[in-house]
C-alpha cells in the first residue's frame, strides 16, 4: 500500500500495523520543521541518540523557506547530511526498516517517506573465539551484528570483486542474512543453487540463527551425523575460504558463519596449521588425523582384542584385561561414553568458576571410586580418556560429535555381534561417509575419492602459502565431474 499526502491518514495507517501505543519501545512522535509538519517512528534503543539529536536540530533550525519541500530527494541532499539516507513510498517499507532498527520520517504533503539507518545494536567487543583458538595469529573473532561481521572480512580482503549479498528469511523475525563471496572466483552454478533454495525457504523465523538455516539449507538423512557444512567464528577462516572460491553465509545474532561447499577433510584443518612454519603445520595436521581415527576406533578395537585374545599377536598380548571386573567390559564402555557426555553438558551448564572443579570430580575422583568398587577396571578408563581426549583434537565441534556417536556405534556391534558387528559397523560408517554429498552435489570424500593428488597433496601437508594456488577450478572441475 503506497503512502499517501495527507499526513493524518499516514499516521493513522503507521499506529495500525505497527504497535506503537501498545509496546513502550516503540515510538511515534509528531514533529514541526518551519512551515512542515512531520512524524517520526523509531525503536528506542536502536537508534542513536546523538545522530538523531544532531539531524532534528539542523531540521528545526531550518529557515522556513527551506522548510517548503517541492523535490524530496533534492531537499534531503541539501539538508540532511547522514550518510545512510534513503526514499520510500510503501508502508511495508517502513514498518520493516524500523523494526530492523532504523528511523523513519514522514512529512505533509509528500508522498514519500525517509529512512535514516541510524541504528544501533547492543554488541560485545570482537574476541577470540573459544572453540578456536591458535597460539599465535590474530585474536579477533566475529560477533552478533552482521554489519560488523561484513567489516571484518573486508578489512582481511580489500577485493572490489568482494560482494555481500542481504536478504531477510523468516516471515515473523525476518532475520538478515548476507551472502558473500568473490565474483571471479565463485562458482556460479552454487552460488544460483543457493539463491534458489533461499528464495525458497518459507519459515516463521530463524530461531537458532545459523543452525536453523542450516537445516532448512540442506536435506540430510536422519542417521548420517557427519556436518555437510563448516562453521567458524574466525574472520580470517572466512576470509582464506572466500579467496578459495568458497561462499560465507553470515546471519545476524549469530558469530558462526556457514562455509559452502565443505568435504570431509575440511574438518581436519585448522588456523594454527598455518601460524606455524609449513613442517610444524604439517606435523600438527597429522597428529590430528592420528586423532581423529583414534577418536573413532580405538576403544572398539580393544574391546575387540579382550573379547577375543587369540587375534593378538604375542608381542601384545598384554593389551587384554587381567581381570574383567563385575561389570561386562561391553557395558562398562556404555557406561563411560554415557558419563563422559554427562561430564561434557554438565561443564557446559557449570559456572565457570566451578567447572575446573567439576572437571576434577568427574575425571579423577569418580574414575578412582569406580575402580575401588569394581565397577570398572583400569583400562577401561583409561581407554576412554584417550579417546576423549582425541575426540577434542578436531577443530570442529560438529565433527567431533559425529566421531563420537560413530564410536558408539562401532561399540555396540562389537559388544553384541564381536568381530562380525566391528567389521559391519566398519563398513557401514565408510559407506554414509562415502555417500553424503556437499551443498554443491559434489563427494564428500574429495580429492581422496575421486582422487586429486594435487589437492589431496595439500590436505596431507601443509605447504608453503606460495606454492598454495587459491582459486576454485577444483570445485568447478570436480561438480562438473559430479553431474
Amino acid at each position: 500500500m503506497k503512502l499517501s499526502k495527507n499526513l493524518t491518514k499516514n499516521i493513522d495507517v503507521i499506529n495500525k500495523i505497527l504497535p506503537i501505543k501498545k509496546s513502550f519501545d516503540i515510538i511515534g512522535r509528531d514533529l514541526t520543521f518551519g512551515n512542515t509538519k512531520g512524524y517520526l517512528v523509531f525503536i528506542d534503543g536502536f537508534a542513536k541518540d546523538d545522530i538523531m539529536l544532531w539531524l532534528l536540530e539542523n531540521l528545526q533550525n531550518l529557515p522556513a523557506k527551506d522548510t517548503n519541500i517541492n523535490d524530496l530527494k533534492q531537499w534531503i541532499s541539501s539538508h540532511i547530511g547522514y550518510i545512510e539516507v534513503e526514499t520510500f513510498n510503501d508502508y511495508d517499507t517502513i514498518r520493516d526498516s524500523v523494526l530492523s532498527g532504523a528511523v523513519g520520517l514522514i512529512l505533509e504533503n509528500q508522498s514519500e517517506g525517509i529512512i535514516i539507518d541510524a541504528r544501533t545494536y547492543p554488541a560485545r567487543g570482537p574476541e577470540e573465539p573459544d572453540l578456536e583458538k591458535v597460539t599465535r595469529g590474530s585474536r579477533d573473532g566475529l560477533v552478533e551484528t552482521v554489519i560488523f561481521n561484513t567489516a571484518l572480512i573486508r578489512r582481511r580482503v580489500r577485493d572490489s570483486r568482494l560482494i555481500f549479498e542481504m536478504t531477510t528469511v523468516g516471515k515473523r523475525s525476518k532475520t538478515d542474512v548476507s551472502i558473500g563471496y568473490i565474483a571471479d572466483l565463485v562458482d556460479e552454478k552454487l552460488l544460483e543453487d543457493l539463491h534458489k533454495k533461499m528464495d525458497n525457504i518459507q519459515v516463521e523465523s530463524l530461531i537458532m540463527a545459523e543452525k536453523s538455516l542450516e537445516e532448512l539449507l540442506i536435506k540430510k538423512k536422519w542417521y548420517n551425523p557427519m556436518p555437510q557444512v563448516r562453521f567458524t567464528e574466525r574472520p580470517d577462516v572466512v576470509a582464506a575460504h572466500l579467496l578459495e572460491g568458497h561462499i560465507a553465509i553470515i546471519v545476524d545474532t549469530s558469530p558462526s558463519v556457514i562455509l559452502l561447499p565443505t568435504t570431509f577433510f575440511h574438518f581436519t584443518q585448522h588456523s594454527e596449521d598455518y601460524y606455524q612454519n609449513p613442517l610444524v603445520g604439517t606435523y600438527i595436521r597429522w597428529i590430528r588425523f592420528l586423532s581423529i581415527f583414534i577418536a573413532m576406533v580405538l576403544s572398539p578395537l580393544w574391546l575387540l582384542f579382550a573379547l577375543n585374545p587369540s587375534y593378538l599377536p604375542e608381542a601384545l598380548e598384554f593389551i587384554g584385561p587381567e581381570e574383567v571386573g563385575n561389570i561386562p567390559l561391553f557395558i562398562q564402555f556404555i557406561i563411560l561414553e554415557l558419563g563422559l557426555d554427562m561430564l561434557r553438558i554438565a561443564s557446559i551448564h557449570t559456572p565457570n568458576t566451578l567447572s575446573t572443579s567439576l572437571g576434577i570430580i568427574g575425571g579423577l575422583i569418580l574414575s578412582q571410586f569406580a575402580v575401588d568398587v569394581g565397577w570398572f577396571i583400569p583400562e577401561t578408563i583409561l581407554y576412554m580418556a584417550i579417546v576423549g581426549i582425541c575426540t577434542f583434537a578436531s577443530p570442529s565441534i560438529e565433527f567431533a560429535l559425529a566421531i563420537r556417536l560413530f564410536r558408539l556405534f562401532l561399540l555396540l556391534l562389537t559388544g553384541l555381534f564381536n568381530a562380525y558387528g566391528f567389521f559391519a559397523g566398519i563398513i557401514i560408517i565408510l559407506i554414509i561417509i562415502g555417500t553424503t554429498k556437499t551443498f554443491s552435489g559434489m563427494r564428500y570424500t574429495w580429492p581422496l575419492i575421486p582422487f586429486n593428488g594435487k589437492a589431496l597433496s595439500n590436505i596431507l601437508l601443509r605447504k608453503p602459502i606460495i606454492e598454495i594456488k587459491r582459486n576454485n577450478k577444483k570445485y568447478k572441475d570436480n561438480n562438473k565431474s559430479v553431474h
